[in-house]
């Protein structure tokens, strides 16, 4: 049996196709973390500007002068320190970017012209404990891998469309007919399709993370998402929860969409006789719910988002209330995830073994 598994996972990633479709999301990987390194802006406010690596330097330099808990004496020194001094010709404060730390600020306790609103941390924060630092790089590491993984999803369709109805060539006949074709045959195939799945959902979370590491450090790992720049998804996550167990969640719901993704996309590989129509049926089904006139205020929002293609775009699944106690709705994607890998098992296996051979 393993040596079959392995003779499955070798003609998955031996197909051309697969191994263009990983090299560009390889690519597309180092792309998106490069390209946002370079253009990442940053002023002191004083005399020091720059982009890119000295962007960063200097978002650090300033992250480290405030780093630790918010509190109100924080916020006040902040709000001089970072208080405009051109005119802002009617532009809201929240929206004027110098550096990541006085974004988030503005954004939380700046009036239309850049001074204190009036509200304290407990005011915006509740009883919450906020952490700051430096989290830019890391803010924007969590949103360049929700595109990634959207695309990983589809990678993995790539990859998985051809395990069943490629043998509908003739194949089929060969491996139906012989001893073992309906029984471990058809379940190498769909273990290889899992394995080969996981791997490649590790290794790109393996190197985005790994990336992110070398370009921007540990720093900021250990502080609160509910502290973010303006134009950032996570701060509408409503839990006080560190940006390490942000991407914890981020990288567990990758795995629970690309396991989700070969459960679906094996059921219509044994039942479409093309590889072609598995390959556009199995896009569709995952897309879908982009097209769904369902809001996240609507109840069913709470059932829609726990499809595939919200565990990659992870921040509308993150924002669904908790369960219950510390339990986040987040974390029902994995059973959900089982359930939908374990019909893909049944349904493909059957669909496949009952075939009719010529």
């Amino acid at each position: 049996m393993k040596k079959l598994i392995q003779f499955e996972l070798r003609k998955i990633f031996a197909k051309r196709l697969t191994q263009i479709a990983i090299t560009a999301l390889l690519l597309l990987s180092a792309f998106l973390g490069f390209s946002t390194y370079q253009n990442m802006y940053a002023f002191d406010g004083i005399s020091e500007e720059g982009t890119g690596r000295k962007a960063v330097a200097i978002d650090k330099a300033i992250a480290e002068k405030y780093a630790g808990i918010l509190t109100d004496e924080k916020v006040q020194q902040m709000m001089t320190d970072f208080k405009p001094t051109q005119d802002l010709h009617g532009m809201n404060a929240a929206y004027l970017y110098r550096n990541a730390m006085q974004s988030a600020l503005f954004h939380n306790f700046s009036d239309l012209d850049g001074n204190w609103n009036g509200l304290s941390v407990s005011d915006v924060f509740g009883d919450e404990e906020i952490k700051i630092g430096y989290t830019y790089g890391w803010l924007q590491t969590s949103q360049n891998m929700i595109r990634i993984f959207l695309v990983l999803s589809l990678v993995v369709a790539i990859m998985i469309a051809p395990v069943f109805s490629g043998e509908y060539g003739g194949l089929d006949n060969i491996i139906l007919t012989s001893k073992y074709g309906r029984t471990k045959c058809t379940a190498a195939k769909i273990i290889g399709s899992i394995l080969a799945a996981l791997i490649v959902a590790a290794v790109v979370s393996a190197i985005n993370l790994a990336y992110a590491f070398i370009l921007y450090g540990s720093s900021g790992l250990d502080c609160s998402i509910l502290f973010a720049p303006e134009g950032f998804a996570e701060r509408h996550i409503p839990f006080n929860i560190t940006f390490a167990t942000l991407l914890k969640y981020q990288i567990l719901l990758a795995f629970t969409g690309a396991v989700s993704v070969t459960g679906i996309t094996l059921v219509l590989s044994a039942l479409c006789k093309n590889q072609m129509a598995a390959l556009v049926a199995s896009a569709a089904i995952y897309l879908c719910p982009i097209m769904l006139p369902v809001t996240e205020t609507n109840p069913l929002f709470r059932i829609i988002a726990l499809l595939p293609l919200y565990h990659a775009q992870f921040v509308s699944l993150m924002s669904v209330d908790k369960i219950s106690g510390n339990m986040l709705y987040a974390l029902l994607a994995v059973p959900v995830a089982f359930m939908i890998m374990g019909i893909g098992i049944v349904i493909s296996r059957r669909a496949f073994a009952k075939h009719q051979v010529t």
